[in-house]
């Protein structure tokens, strides 16, 4: 049955790509034929999953290319299908029908509940873990459930274990993986640390003993500097600090290295961190490093920008709300004259529940720079009247379609902003191009 579910991937794969489509279908065709067919493969190399809730995609893509200059064959599903059946196309379509993974490393980018599905089937050598926020909630369920299906695994793992030790949610894991060897990365206080944070904050309570966590400081969100109030749980020391943070500049420094990021956000620097901490893990030099952040690939609806003669369209991904409060922190900073089009879409994969645009602070947007906020989408109305409800005392208008809604942002004297979960992203993206005749 194995060679009938590699035989099966690859023909399936190929005809998909006859017609211009992709996917995951491969793997799930695969699975039918052999639903233990993960734990039959071999491989040559390190294995490495990246998991979070926010920026697995640009972490796991800067790390391939990472490995990639470095000299190493790697495998990685770049166009992010992370689920079981994604991840069993990206291995099986690069194996041989003997079940050999042809490559020297691979890098897979994992949704976080399917950890389960995969850590214990594959032999992985390294899993980084960026962050846990809030998300999906529908899909999901609280975080608390999401965190204890990925420590059901971890007793038995014994490798390498990188995680973001600002995270205390992350951190937790480390008490569960006593066989692994695990490593910190982190950054240092810096000039946008704050003392206090209202943003939607889930490490509150340490995962030890139940205690409130103290904080010394916050990046953002529940990022930080953080200890317990009664026992020896607190941030750990850290393999990997960035330090001399400038967002403005988009610099940094580790190890008084100096780098520039590839993307905006001090959230992005936290994945700058992770890519630096496998460097140090494998012992790649840091103008390697530099390669990849200076020709780091910008994510497609990730502070992606459309020119075209005087008009500029800027065009962001929003599906929760640590995510998208970062979004509204880098729109708040551009002080233009703008537009800003929000497409709210409540389709199985962007999460049902959009009761998440209440945890989010759009009322960063609510300034005098912004002219006018459209809304959009299956759930346009209810953006409308979050932001109605958010005290913004100029003009919202909903349009009944994605179309409607760009054609009238760009038909502005201003500067557009267009803000799509992850269904609208791909039409408004689409439409814009259209409209701009890109």
């Amino acid at each position: 049955m194995q060679t009938l579910a590699i035989l099966a991937a690859k023909v399936s794969s190929l005809l998909l790509k006859c017609i211009g489509r992709g996917g995951s279908l491969p793997g799930s065709i695969a699975l039918k034929f052999d639903n233990n067919i993960l734990n039959k493969l071999e491989f040559t190399g390190p294995v490495i999953l990246v998991t979070g809730t926010n920026g697995k995609t640009s972490t796991a893509n800067m790390i391939t290319d990472l490995l990639a200059n470095a000299g190493y064959n790697v495998i990685s599903n770049r166009k992010g299908d992370n689920l079981k059946a994604g991840i069993v196309t990206t291995l099986l379509t690069h194996s041989s029908l003997s079940g050999r993974v042809n490559a020297t490393a691979c890098v897979l980018e994992i949704d976080e509940l399917n950890i389960r599905h995969i850590l214990p089937n594959i032999p992985v050598t390294c899993l980084i873990v960026n962050n846990f926020f809030r998300d999906q909630l529908d899909r999901a369920k609280e975080m608390e459930q999401l965190i204890e299906s990925i420590e059901s695994v971890l007793p038995n793992y014994h490798d390498d274990l990188i995680l973001n030790g600002n995270d205390p949610n992350v951190v937790r894991l480390a008490l569960k993986a006593k066989n692994a060897h695990v490593y910190y990365y982190g950054m240092d206080k810096n000039k946008y640390s704050v003392a206090s944070t209202n943003e939607a904050s889930e490490g509150k309570f340490c995962p030890k003993c139940g205690a409130r966590l103290k904080y010394d400081f916050y990046q953002y969100s529940h990022i930080g500097q953080f200890s317990c109030s009664k026992c020896d749980f607190k941030t750990p020391n850290l393999d990997v600090c960035i330090e001399d943070v400038d967002l403005t500049k988009q610099s940094f420094t580790c190890d008084g290295i100096y780098y520039r990021q590839p993307y905006m956000g001090m959230y992005s620097m936290y994945n700058c961190a992770a890519v630096l901490m496998v460097a140090k893990y494998l012992n790649i030099n840091s103008d390697i490093v530099k390669k990849v952040f200076e020709h780091a690939p910008q994510p497609a609806g990730r502070n992606e920008s459309f020119q075209k003669d005087d008009k500029t369209c800027i065009l962001n991904l929003v599906k929760n709300p640590t995510g998208a409060n970062e979004v509204m922190k880098v729109i708040e900073k551009d002080e233009d004259d703008k537009v800003i089009c929000i497409v709210l879409n409540d389709r199985e994969q962007d999460g049902t529940d959009v009761s998440w645009i209440y945890d989010t602070f759009f009322e960063k947007l609510m300034n005098d720079h912004t002219k006018r906020i459209i809304c959009t989408g299956l759930r346009g109305y209810d953006m409308a009247l979050r932001i109605y409800y958010g005290g913004y005392e100029g003009e919202i208008s909903v349009e009944d379609t994605i179309e409607q809604a760009i054609h009238s942002s760009l038909n502005t004297p201003y500067k557009v902003y267009a803000i799509a979960t992850y269904t609208a992203l791909l039409p408004t993206r689409q439409t814009i191009i259209k409209e701009m005749n890109l």
